[in-house]
């Protein structure tokens, strides 16, 4: 019998011990890889509550997902190596690296660590300096954890594995991967499945993220990380699109201040055939219509998907991703015709990611709940401090550069209650089968009347303001009505999107450009009419043109000849062409949006451009 290395000493062993020796070392190995799971789990909740920690103990789904891929690295490095300590340190310093830059990112910036961050530790490096990043009581027990049970497989786990049997058990692992990265990569597995919302707010993507671990979360964004190229792209083929237009300055004695608000569910719903609406909820919003360059909104969401339409004017592009790193942005084209530019939203500052997301996009200073509302409001701002505060911004800016603005509010936001009335009555007196409908009417247009009050007293304000200011003003999409559409099919509105128009029912807007007598007399334009209608993506180049502002960008430029073939390009594939919605466009149309769609990708990646 050939002699064996036992687990205290060196001695002859029998069959029997030799079952008992190896039951221990795989025993170890094993325990060991899902002991550098735990550990990640234990970072993996961040600053947030520790229930969600204890959560994952009692969903057995979320546990397995994340422990599985550790053990099964573990037992692949042991197979490859020969050496139980050596595949441990392999498995848990780059788990617990990763698990820690997914700690101190929840720590300083409220934004977990996922796989479209590994090609941009460069933009985490450079905000890291900002923070203050030093160990904890958490991190110095996986420190020490990783230590002793590097020492632990040293001396008390030893056995070699033959060669062969080192082959085929690494081969079964790799073997593995493809059947279970299915699971990893099921949406329905992730959003259905596991489920762990207890101790954490469902709407924030940042704790719908931490609710499911580390590793099961961050090998499921792995596609996010590769967003599919377009038909024809290449790194040359954008940047000849690109450069076949020239960047252009806004000229000095045209730079007047802006000040953009995207107004939350606002929507003219008596444009769409709703009656019984009082003449008061309306009658304001119709006034500043009268005296400003009006037109329809068409954009890529009904009743919520806010950020869309928010991402689409200030990028000009018509699809969006989840940025993880810096991209290019109009907003960085006001930076460097040297605006000043920020803005304001009255909720939490992790809604969407805004307040990473915002910076990435070149925002100079952005104000949310937790560094503003919250203490004016004690909560979430309504309109009455929101609107008012972004004149008061406006109002204390630095008066020697020109200032953009760009805000979102939240007041509009649904659902609206259905058994009783938030503001009143009055606003509403059509007829009903349901009683949520005369609540859940009321208690919108109640909202939508005092923004239009609010917005009155905004434009008052700059009106006679020495200092020229171009104000625009747009819904980001139709408002919740009742659970299933309920309001919109009990008043008998149109919603059927292929009719043009239910289209324009489900999918519409309106958009205003207004401006100040000094803003008028400066840029040579009354900024009265009605405009064409337009996709969120668009809506910068029309204020632009209003503006007299020439080109802009190179990318803007595309845009605007993009926009000269068609001025709605819907995420659906429909075009509005001849006036008419189409889902077969001209060649002429395809050809200007395979260009878009080549050049909007590399932009994304590359904000020099």
């Amino acid at each position: 019998m050939k002699k064996i290395r036992s687990c205290f000493l060196f001695q002859r062993v029998s069959d029997r011990h030799k079952t008992l020796f190896w039951l221990w070392n795989w025993f170890f190995v094993i325990a060991a890889g899902a002991g550098a799971g735990i550990l990640s789990l234990l970072l993996a909740f961040g600053h947030y509550r520790w229930e969600i920690f204890y959560g994952y103990f009692r969903h057995p789904l979320i546990l397995i997902l994340n422990l599985l891929p550790v053990i099964l690295l573990m037992v692949l490095l042991y197979c490859l190596i020969g050496r139980a300590w050596i595949a441990f340190l392999g498995t848990s310093v780059p788990l617990l690296l990763a698990s820690a830059g997914n700690y101190f990112k929840l720590l300083c910036r409220d934004d977990p660590f996922l796989f479209a961050d590994v090609t941009a530790i460069g933009t985490a490096l450079k905000v890291s300096g900002n923070y203050d990043i030093s160990l904890d009581s958490r991190l110095l027990f996986c420190i020490l954890c990783v230590a002793a049970g590097t020492l632990f497989l040293a001396f008390f786990v030893r056995g070699h594995i033959r060669a062969r049997s080192r082959l085929i058990g690494a081969a079964a692992v790799l073997i593995s991967i493809w059947p279970l990265s299915k699971i990893y990569l099921s949406e329905n597995i992730y959003v259905n499945k596991t489920r762990n919302y207890e101790y954490a707010n469902q709407w924030s993507a940042t704790q719908v993220y931490i609710t499911r671990g580390f590793v099961y979360p961050f090998l499921h964004s792995i596609p996010d990380a590769f967003p599919e190229k377009p038909d024809g792209y290449s790194t040359a083929a954008a940047q000849e699109i690109l450069s076949a237009y020239e960047y252009e300055n806004i000229p000095k004695d045209k730079k007047v201040n802006v000040i953009s608000i995207q107004l939350e569910a606002f929507s003219d719903l008596e444009r769409i055939g709703f009656t019984g609406i009082s003449e008061e909820v309306y009658a304001q919003y119709h006034a500043l219509e009268a005296e400003s360059y009006t037109g329809n909104l068409l954009t890529n969401v009904f009743a919520g998907g806010t950020i869309d339409t928010e991402r689409g004017f200030i990028t000009g592009y018509y699809t969006q991703d989840n940025y993880r790193k810096d991209a290019g942005s109009y907003i960085r084209y006001f930076n460097e015709q040297g605006y000043f530019t920020e803005g304001s939203h009255s909720c939490y500052d992790w809604f969407y990611n805004r307040k990473n997301i915002n910076t990435y996009l070149g925002f100079d200073r952005y104000w949310f709940l937790e560094n503003r509302y919250g203490e004016m409001a004690g909560g979430i701002a309504a309109d009455d401090i929101l609107i008012p505060d972004i004149l008061a911004l406006y109002q204390a800016r630095d008066k020697s550069v020109p200032y953009f603005s760009f805000s979102v509010t939240y007041q509009g936001h649904g659902p609206y209650s259905t058994d009783s009335l938030t503001r009143g009555d009055g606003h509403w007196n059509g007829e009903y089968e349901d009683e949520a409908t005369y609540y859940i009417l009321n208690n919108y247009l109640a909202s939508v009347k005092n923004t239009s009050e609010n917005l009155v007293l905004l434009t008052d304000a700059l009106r006679f303001d020495a200092e020229p200011v171009v104000l625009l003003l747009y819904g980001d999409h139709k408002p919740w009505l009742g659970y299933s559409n309920s309001v919109y099919g009990e008043q008998n509105i149109n919603l059927d999107t292929a009719t043009q128009e239910g289209f324009y029912n489900y999918f519409g807007t309106r958009y205003m450009i207004w401006a100040n007598e000094a803003a008028k007399e400066a840029l040579g334009n009354d900024f009265s009419g009605e405009g064409p209608d337009i996709s969120p993506c668009f809506l910068m180049n029309l204020l632009f043109e209003q503006c007299g502002w020439g080109g802009g960008s190179e990318y803007m430029q595309l845009t605007s000849d993009v926009m000269a073939e068609t001025t709605v390009a819907h995420v659906y594939g429909y075009f509005l062409e001849d006036g008419k919605l189409t889902s077969a466009p001209s060649e002429r149309i395809s050809s200007a949006m395979s260009k878009l769609k080549i050049a909007q990708y590399y932009r994304k990646t590359h904000p020099e451009w």
